[in-house]
């Protein structure tokens, strides 16, 4: 099979249909949307292009379909200081409550092809792998798998990591807010088994310039992946913070 895997797009449909359009994405057998879809500033033109692609499209629960399922629509404001209960808030407002609700009922993780499909790590939807996490983490992580590869995203920057017993965790980085420091959306296409980390250019400032524009809060995320580039290792050094 032929796998288009789509990660971390958050509400960048400019991004996706970058990606969806380069030549190097087609002849595709299936689609993995591998998780934080949501939040985002154009959800609903992404979910709506995501619905309409006429290969079957398979799916995994982000922490950002979680986070934005568990808001109540009719509850009180959030803490304005509290950005991903913000823009979480903002989405299921937004967005048709059925719609919100499958998204929070999708699976932590997905075997497709003899492949697994999760978000972050087959355990979480927020476990933090990075580029400079140490192999015995990953080992821990990914303890038990079966299966011979392992595709994931969460952090928007693409690796490749084997463990000590032969697991290849791939992290296929982000769609819509890469941090590589250049701005082109990141997909991961699965070649009968193989993985191969793609990239694609496309006017990032301009569709981070819409972003902005449209009023989305998450200004820093934005600037750093598509307006004001930040360097991918300082990205990198700070998620590997939070895992200490």
């Amino acid at each position: 099979m032929r796998i288009l895997a789509l990660y971390d797009i958050h509400g960048n449909i400019d991004a996706l249909d970058a990606v969806l359009a380069d030549p190097r994405a087609q002849d595709r057998d299936a689609v993995v949307v591998g998780g934080d879809a949501v939040p985002g500033a154009f959800a609903a033109d992404v979910l709506d292009r995501l619905d309409a692609l006429a290969e079957p499209t398979h799916w995994v629960r982000g922490n950002g379909e979680r986070e934005v399922a568990a808001v109540d629509p009719d509850g009180a404001a959030p803490d304005p200081d509290d950005l991903p209960l913000v823009t979480a808030t903002l989405n299921a407002r937004a967005l048709d409550p059925a719609r919100v609700a499958a998204l929070g009922a999708l699976p932590l993780t997905l075997e497709l092809d003899g492949v697994l499909f999760c978000h972050a790590t087959p355990r979480s939807d927020e476990e933090m792998l990075t580029r400079l996490s140490p192999p015995d983490r990953y080992d821990d992580a990914l303890a038990g798998v079966e299966q011979p590869l392992v595709v994931a995203g969460h952090t928007h920057q693409q690796h490749d990591h084997t463990t000590s017993a032969g697991v290849r965790f791939v992290n296929a980085g982000s769609v819509g807010l890469p941090y590589e420091g250049d701005g082109a959306a990141r997909w991961l296409l699965v070649d009968n088994g193989e993985p191969r980390l793609m990239s694609t250019t496309y006017d990032h400032a301009a569709a981070g310039a819409r972003i902005l524009a449209s009023g989305w809060p998450d200004t820093d995320s934005t600037a750093a992946a598509m307006t004001q580039l930040v360097e991918a290792l300082e990205i990198t050094e700070l998620f590997e913070s939070r895992t200490t």
